[in-house]
């Protein structure tokens, strides 16, 4: 087995036999000096600016390493993830239980209390996440952790804990319009309310939660910005680790693996357990992979129509959990408007951007990332269609009675109603000025994603 070494500095360790990856580690703790052209320092360990097609373009071979590159193998191994001392939890206690950064009594308190509220549906993470001081993703994940008593369960050190799931908060990219920590505290907030579903709950074991909440907390880390096929076709050197299957996925799940070992959360655990921890995680977020959406649906669909489903059976239970996963992350058109439309907008911002660069670059623009044809309700009209009604109808079946489940079928209805109302009344290049209109008005002066 050979083994490539990236020394410390913001870059990823693996290790690959011929052919498979079999560990990837993300290293939290060092710096790089800005050198390349285009590449501007960033704020936040893993924030990043837009990417340079230069830089994705390069790729290293079957782990061969060229005399002379090692910066730029560093640079492409950690997606231009340029790292800083974070005055965030880097290994220290916070002074009072729950308090993770120095606010004002004010805001904590109003934090405080809505997450006395945080298993509602109509929960507004945007708002939560300003209260938390952009920290929305390690407050809410602390404050479940404690709800189902999963720290005195797993014997969880605190200072590793939270460790941990700075990390994981750190390495979203805060300029991603979506695809950022806000996401992924949002779709931990779902995840719990579906975890708790009477159908659901009566039956999990601390070892269903803990992974449940932990895959939804990190099951976009990382998250470049763009997506597989563009990584493909740029010739990315995730793409050739992960043998173009599941690349984003795969990666999400050996960047938490890393800052799991890395951090030494589960290091106290017999070694087959959190072996079998961290498999079980991959399991999870390998799901959210859209490419299988219609493998999990049908088997899903089978299930229920031959109410086979045996939620005693650890295996069975694993299954449930990837279908919660995949709710809860497409489940944005399921909210009310308010909230709906905000999400709406930043993940087809995000398309566009990828638009943009491929444009730029003489690339063949991807599907529903064309700014000038494409539309934000005929995207959302699509989505809700083919992805999220399909899904979501299955998922009732599985919960009901359920008013939640009722809830969101009724919210994914009536968006879908507006969207239709606003594509008949907009233009594409209208409905992308609202867009940025919407986001300028709701941002926070600094650059933050938050509205």
């Amino acid at each position: 087995m050979s083994c490539l070494t990236v020394e410390r500095c913001g870059a990823v360790t693996f290790k690959r036999s011929e052919q498979n990856a079999i560990q990837v580690r993300m290293l939290a703790d060092g710096r790089l000096n800005t050198g390349h052209a285009g590449v501007l320092l960033a704020e936040r360990r893993g924030s990043y600016p837009l990417i340079d097609l230069r830089i994705l373009k390069t790729s290293a071979q079957q782990g061969e390493v060229e005399s002379g590159t090692r910066r730029k193998i560093k640079r492409l191994l950690s997606f231009q993830r340029y790292c800083h001392a974070s005055r965030l939890l880097r290994g220290l206690v916070p002074h009072t239980p729950g308090s993770l950064h120095l606010l004002d009594d004010d805001y904590l308190g109003q934090a405080a209390h809505m997450l006395s509220k945080v298993g509602t549906w109509n929960f507004d993470i945007f708002l939560f996440d300003r209260l938390t001081n952009g920290n929305s993703l390690v407050t809410l994940m602390c404050h479940l952790f404690n709800v189902y008593g999963l720290i005195h369960h797993f014997q969880l050190d605190m200072v590793k804990l939270h460790r941990f799931l700075g990390m994981v908060q750190q390495d979203y990219h805060s300029q991603n319009p979506y695809h950022n920590a806000v996401h992924a505290a949002d779709v931990t907030q779902a995840m719990y309310c579906y975890l708790k579903e009477p159908k659901l709950a009566e039956q999990l074991t601390p070892l269903d939660v803990f992974l449940g909440l932990m895959a939804a907390a990190a099951h976009d880390v990382d998250h470049p910005g763009v997506n597989q096929p563009f990584l493909i076709k740029t010739r990315h050197h995730l793409a050739s680790l992960y043998q173009n299957t599941s690349v984003l996925e795969s990666h999400h799940w050996r960047s938490t693996v890393g800052m799991l070992r890395e951090s030494g959360l589960l290091s106290h655990l017999p070694a087959d357990m959190s072996q079998d921890m961290e498999q079980q995680l991959g399991s999870l977020i390998l799901a959210t992979d859209i490419s299988r959406q219609n493998e999990f649906l049908l088997t899903f669909r089978d299930h229920l129509d031959n109410q086979d489903l045996d939620l005693q059976l650890a295996s069975h239970r694993h299954f449930i959990l990837q279908i919660a996963l995949k709710c809860a992350d497409v489940c944005n058109p399921c909210r009310v408007w308010e909230l709906s439309r905000q999400w709406s907008e930043r993940v087809c911002e995000e398309f566009y951007r990828q638009g943009d660069l491929e444009r730029k670059f003489d690339l063949e623009i991807s599907p529903l990332c064309n700014k000038q044809a494409d539309s934000v309700p005929a995207i959302q009209i699509g989505f809700i269609s083919y992805i999220v009604e399909p899904l979501f109808e299955e998922w009732h079946r599985f919960t009901k009675p359920s008013l939640l489940s009722q809830t969101m079928l009724d919210h994914l209805h009536k968006n879908k109603v507006c969207w239709s109302r606003l594509r008949c009344t907009h233009t594409p290049s209208d409905v992308h000025s609202d867009t940025e209109e919407n986001t300028a008005e709701g941002g926070d002066g600094e650059g933050e994603d938050i509205p």
